[in-house]
């Protein structure tokens, strides 16, 4: 487990991260990526049917709920996107690549 997830989300106030200390963040996850803006992080997890997919979003919204840190999320029968930003601030905060890093120690594929 990265130290990102065994830390907790708090309220994120002021300016977004950096690019560059977004990437440091990033280099913690797996499978992540940036968009051009550095306003958003995303990855896509790819499953071998509709329940597993199914049974990956309701993980991913239990650590949401209890972080209080939502994230955008797109269903497909043999994948899910995640999109996460952090409207506070408009941009990233490290709430983005904490929840992240929990959704990557479900060890999801």
């Amino acid at each position: 487990m990265s130290d990102l997830a065994s830390r907790r989300c708090t309220q994120q106030h002021g300016p977004a991260l950096s690019r560059g200390t977004a990437e440091t963040f990033l280099k913690q996850l797996t499978g992540w990526t940036i968009d051009a803006e550095a306003k958003a992080i995303r990855r896509t997890f790819a499953f071998q049917d509709y329940y597993a997919a199914m049974a990956f979003v309701n993980a991913v919204a239990w650590i949401a709920h209890r972080e209080d840190h939502h994230p955008d999320m797109t269903v497909g029968y043999h994948k899910v996107t995640i999109v996460f930003a952090t409207h506070s601030v408009s941009g990233l905060s490290e709430n983005d690549f904490i929840c992240a890093a929990k959704i990557d120690a479900l060890g999801a594929a």
